[in-house]
């Protein structure tokens, strides 16, 4: 055999091995389209919720497999955006009916606990002031429940948005006190408050006087009368820690990460007004602000909540 039969043999094996190489290329490039057109198809089916949305845009694209792939994505992109119009749609009107309930409920509250105020006036039997004792019960019992709705709500449907400013923090806390002095004061319970007046820090003022409430409310529900709160803020490197210390029947180590779940309450308090939501909005509205919330607790020697505000504003 002749050096020339032997080059023109490797020559075809040579031939014959790069067409091989090519069609297996070939083949592995259409397996590739086939796997990415079937997982783009299963996007947009998911995406889409199984219809096309309606109004999506007319895309033209080469017969390709890049242009394949980009009608499939730009599909997808066209779907996406006009869900998020949708769910922008829906929380606007879902704020609009929070509003709305918040509003029509104010009046017939006020106007219940004002005729139980002239009823408190008139002489009645000893039966009707048990009646009338039970009926404001139940009237508070009912506005609470129904400002717990709304605070509820506006957290699911995504509207409480931080509005902050560098701000003092004394007159947000002070709010918070007030407003729960009268419970405390009903219970003998000693409030004891230690913060700086000139220490500023970005915050929300109604959200943080929110959050710092919550905490508190639950520290006089769970504190026996003539107990005592201890409230602290001091600024510490980083984060400012506003501390809320009672001497209450304080919380079991197992139940420490249950207690900001939404709507948990202990076992042992179910006779007290309350569904369960304070804790759980008091740690969204810190971690929206770029906070967050711990609790030390011994059950028999009351609990200790921290709740932590960074220094400085939190940009995303």
């Amino acid at each position: 055999m002749g050096w020339s039969v032997i080059v023109v043999i490797v020559s075809v094996c040579i031939a014959a091995a790069a067409l091989w190489n090519v069609h297996k290329w070939k083949r592995e490039v259409y397996q590739f389209e086939n796997q990415v057109e079937q997982a783009l198809e299963l996007i947009l089916f998911e995406v889409a919720g199984r219809q096309e949305s309606n109004g999506e845009m007319i895309y033209e694209f080469e017969d390709t497999l890049w242009g394949k792939c980009s009608e499939k994505i730009a599909r997808i992109a066209q779907i996406c955006r006009n869900k998020e119009s949708q769910s922008l749609q829906e929380k606007t009107q879902m704020k609009e009916l929070i509003s709305d309930i918040s509003h029509q409920t104010k009046t017939p509250m006020a106007n219940i606990k004002l005729y139980l105020e002239f009823l408190q006036e008139e002489s009645l039997s000893k039966k009707g002031m048990e009646f009338l004792n039970n009926l404001e019960k139940q009237a508070e019992k009912l506005d609470f429940l129904l400002q717990s709705m709304v605070k509820i709500s506006r957290l699911e449907a995504g509207v409480i948005q931080i509005r902050g400013g560098q701000h003092k923090l004394y007159p947000t806390i002070t709010k918070a006190v007030e407003e729960i002095a009268p419970a405390a004061a009903h219970k003998k319970i000693t409030l004891y408050v230690d913060c700086d007046e000139k220490m500023e820090l970005w915050h929300d003022r109604r959200w943080v006087e929110e959050a710092v409430f919550n905490v508190l409310d639950n520290a006089v529900k769970y504190t026996q009368a003539e107990g005592s709160i201890f409230l602290q803020a001091c600024r510490q490197e980083i984060f400012t820690k506003i501390s809320i210390r009672d001497n209450g029947k304080g919380i079991l180590q197992e139940r420490q990460a249950a207690i900001f779940k939404r709507f948990y309450r202990e076992p042992e308090v179910h006779e007290q007004n309350g569904i369960g939501v304070g804790l759980y909005l008091t740690r969204q509205i810190l971690e929206l602000q770029g906070g967050y919330i711990e609790v030390h607790s011994e059950h028999g020697e009351g609990s200790e909540f921290c709740l932590y505000l960074p220094n400085d504003r939190i940009t995303e």
